[in-house]
């Protein structure tokens, strides 16, 4: 991890030298990476960037209707997404932002939690074919309404509403920022009103982490697809969350679905090279399914097009852990944990940073990482296998029993070749024979 990571993440980094690895030929500098506490002190505040940093809180649903909650979010991510591809703004990701919703906190403490100076607050009301949104963007420092507005319009123009807003906030913050940068970011993703509630009614079903919640955000996308088949957020969507299935084991694996999704990953792509959510989704397919390397070339593309996004700088740790390589995929989780400290998704992140420390021979600090990920979500499969691999190989026979118990209640019947089979799609070889080697220590049968 690097130096300059120091101070601005809960981590604690000690330079322990050169040393010898296993299954790595060379010696390479190693450093232990200790949680600090399980999360920050109450009121304690996150450093503030060194440009604009805002915060777009969820917005309030004044339509009257509960089940318009999902349209209200989306349309807020949507405008999160516009406002993030300024390279100059520093915007923290939609889920901790959204670690807020149906709360009234004090903006201050929004400023310390997330290490802001702004937030943009507001509302959206639908009423039959008519939309109206309002904001207020506020400077965290003082509690100063910095701007104000309201935008009405048909729900057929929704999109530009979206854009409206995004544009108005970004001029507030930086008043010589250029028209034009936020017209060439501003993309409609869909032709189809119908296609794009589908694919926001998916993405508030794949929050919920169940098997039956994962089937119904995938037949939502794909009803979105059928609607506009050159929806690339809806194909690169299906194919991120059979991904997730396979690695939760509640789907096959075999060549054929992982085919498919590899497919609906590269269709992504050509639909649209300019979306960064887009590519980061088939990015990750793409590296999943066999390809490591190019997996991360679209992710970096990602990046390139938008370096506030959260997700993509996990999925660069992840592809980095396939591929052995701990110190930048550390990197890739600071970032993404930086940009989204409150995200419900973190647990995500504290399993790859226990991977990658595993990787880096630190065995008791990935076991610390991947009990801070199971305490976030305990039924999270790859964090438990990774408790099991931690604790065979650190000899901690009976932590390791626990977590093989329950690794097998959640994947009965998995042993170290299902592992092995399933591993070596995405794993360099050296990856695969240190997790088998932590399973077999710590007694997983053997097929």
């Amino acid at each position: 991890m690097r130096e300059d990571a120091a101070g601005k993440l809960d981590l604690a980094f000690e330079d322990i030298g050169e040393q010898e690895l296993k299954n790595i030929t060379r010696p390479v500098r190693v450093y232990r990476v200790r949680p600090v506490g399980a999360s920050r002190s109450a009121g304690e505040a996150l450093p503030l960037p060194d440009k604009p940093s805002l915060a777009v809180l969820p917005f309030q649903n004044l339509s009257g209707d509960p089940e318009q909650e999902y349209f209200v979010d989306g349309v807020v991510k949507e405008i999160i997404t516009a406002i993030s591809r300024l390279p100059w703004l520093f915007v923290i990701a939609r889920n901790s932002s959204f670690a807020y919703k149906g709360k009234s906190p004090d903006i201050r403490q929004v400023g310390r939690e997330l290490g802001v100076r702004y937030v943009l607050e507001g509302s959206l009301r639908k009423a039959g074919n008519r939309v109206r949104i309002s904001g207020q963007l506020i400077d965290t420092a003082t509690g100063a309404h910095i701007w104000a507005d309201r935008f009405d319009g048909a729900l057929d123009d929704i999109f530009a509403l979206q854009d409206e807003v995004a544009s108005r906030v970004a001029g507030a913050i930086e008043p010589k920022l250029r028209q034009s940068e936020i017209e060439r970011a501003a993309r409609k993703p869909t032709q189809s009103l119908d296609a794009y509630d589908l694919y926001l009614r998916a993405v508030a079903q794949f929050h919920k982490l169940t098997a039956e919640s994962y089937s119904e955000a995938i037949r939502s996308a794909e009803q979105a697809l059928d609607i506009d088949p050159s929806f690339a957020l809806a194909a690169a969507f299906i194919g991120w969350a059979v991904m997730r299935q396979v690695s939760q084991a509640w789907t096959r694996s075999d060549e054929a679905r992982l085919t498919e999704i590899t497919a609906l990953a590269r269709r992504a792509i050509q639909s649209d090279r300019e979306n960064s959510e887009v590519l980061w989704m088939a990015g990750a397919v793409i590296a999943f399914t066999g390809d490591a390397k190019a997996g991360a070339s679209v992710v970096d593309r990602a990046l390139s097009l938008n370096p506030n996004a959260a997700h993509a700088w996990m999925r660069k740790g992840f592809i980095h852990t396939y591929l052995n390589q701990p110190k930048p995929a550390f990197d890739g989780f600071e970032r993404a944990m930086r940009l989204s400290p409150l995200d419900p998704l973190g647990y995500q992140s504290a399993w790859g940073i226990g991977l990658a420390a595993l990787e880096d021979g630190q065995y008791e600090e990935a076991i610390e990482w991947l009990d801070r990920s199971l305490r976030e979500q305990p039924t999270f499969l790859a964090a438990v296998r990774g408790k099991v691999v931690a604790c065979g190989l650190f000899g901690r026979s009976k932590e390791g029993h626990e977590a093989l118990t329950r690794l097998l209640e959640l994947h009965p019947g998995y042993t170290v070749a299902s592992f092995a089979a399933y591993g070596s799609r995405f794993m360099v070889p050296e990856v695969v024979a240190l997790f088998a080697e932590g399973l077999r220590k710590a007694g997983l049968s053997e097929e």
